[in-house]
């Protein structure tokens, strides 16, 4: 068995992410978001989906990067 890094539940059914040299190990999906999922800087919400990278700085979609001054941003539909 293996303990989630997060909740710390001691779980035979816990999974490994590797990501960028790492390995973390979760017990659930809501976990691992909670640990890996990066945060818009503009509203503060988790990004599940592709979200959007500008200069470094991550935004759940264009309108918030827009919001920050970000310009020539658009979404990918």
């Amino acid at each position: 068995m293996a303990r989630c890094e997060v909740c710390g539940n001691d779980y035979g059914m816990a999974f490994e992410v590797h990501a960028q040299g790492a390995v973390h190990v979760f017990d659930c999906f809501a976990c691992a978001i909670h640990r890996m999922a990066p945060i818009c800087e503009h509203c503060r919400v988790q990004i599940l989906g592709q979200g959007v990278e500008v200069q470094g700085r991550w935004f759940c979609g264009a309108h918030c990067a827009r919001a920050e001054g970000k310009v020539g941003i658009v979404d990918k539909v």
